[in-house]
């Protein structure tokens, strides 16, 4: 008779903690094709200024706990003030702070400046977060079901590697969800977790540094052979794509108004993780992670419109999302 595991975590986030401080200009400054350009030498007044938590590894943690999954968090943060605004966060959002490493650099902070009508443009001091040594974590806490890494730098990639040999050896599953800052490093930097990862979710950009292709169709076939079992391509308002090395699927976005893209992406792979997760069904993981991401994308803040299952059932049955298959 073999004695069923019980899992301390549903899901454990690996990635960054940041102080978000979200400045309104109110178009004072210069904006040009993809630019942002301020007047040197002068002093611009602001019309709004805002605090939050973001990071990729406390954004997707907060989504999977309000979605009723039990969660902890690896990351490393400092120790004054800001790091206390991290610790509150996660207290609140009964997230388990067993995991989280203190000490190092100065905790995160980003500074968000949101042009209206523009894209956000985002100045992040990585403080901490570069910094999670494989020595700071305590592994025979890592008793969960899932891993969800984000995007690490220094040190902090170097353990992100050392865990995916950790998950692969006590048969944890892991979604992969680097940036751009990774991807332009190439196939071959991130290669020890792609092959190690079960789902890889990425935007279209960051699959072309990698792979240097344009169509998506060769971008999922491409991610597909280096690993995972399934890839998730995202394309913004063009839609979302996925492939299991089977079944194509696409699912194209509501027609909605952006008010602030921060946290899209987070909430998009922590909805599609969750969706996984409780029903194993990649067309419901789609809808679920786009429910998230389309609330989050028309309000302020990276977690402040993050849903809760309740909340995320009802607008999936509402408003699903058209997904076309294909082979």
């Amino acid at each position: 008779m073999f004695t069923k595991i019980k899992f301390m975590y549903d899901v454990i986030t690996v990635g960054s903690a940041t102080v978000d401080a979200f400045v309104d200009t109110e178009n004072k400054l210069f904006i040009g094709k993809k630019r942002i350009h301020v007047p040197f030498g002068s002093k611009l007044l602001i019309e709004d200024l805002r605090f939050d938590i973001g990071g990729g590894g406390t954004n997707c943690a907060v989504a999977f706990s309000r979605l009723g999954l039990k969660t902890g968090y690896v990351g490393k943060i400092g120790v004054g003030t800001n790091s206390q605004r991290i610790v509150n966060l996660l207290k609140k959002e009964k997230i388990s702070l067993s995991l989280v490493s203190r000490g190092g650099e100065r905790t995160g902070f980003s500074i968000i400046l949101d042009a209206k009508g523009h894209d956000r443009t985002i100045l992040a001091y990585k403080g901490s977060n570069d910094d999670l040594r494989y020595s700071d974590i305590k592994k025979n806490k890592l008793n969960t079901k899932w891993f969800y890494f984000t995007s690490m730098m220094g040190e902090s990639f170097q353990t992100l590697k050392k865990l995916a040999v950790f998950a692969e050896k006590n048969k944890i599953k892991i979604l992969f969800n680097p940036s751009s800052y990774l991807a332009r490093k190439g196939k071959g930097y991130i290669r020890e977790i792609l092959k190690r990862c079960n789902i890889l979710i990425l935007n279209k950009e960051e699959a072309g540094l990698l792979l240097n292709k344009s169509s998506v169709k060769s971008l999922l076939l491409g991610l597909y052979k280096l690993g995972p079992e399934i890839v998730v391509i995202t394309e913004g308002v063009k839609g979302v794509y996925a492939y299991n090395g089977e079944q194509s699927y696409f699912l194209k976005p509501h027609n909605i108004k952006v008010l602030e893209a921060t946290g899209a992406g987070d909430s998009f792979g922590a909805g599609f993780l969750a969706g996984m997760i409780k029903r194993d069904d990649v067309e419901f993981a789609l809808q679920l992670g786009l429910a998230e991401a389309e609330s989050v994308i028309t309000h302020y803040g990276a977690k402040n419109k993050l849903l809760k299952w309740g909340e995320a059932i009802r607008i999936v049955n509402k408003k699903p999302g058209k997904i076309k298959l294909s082979h």
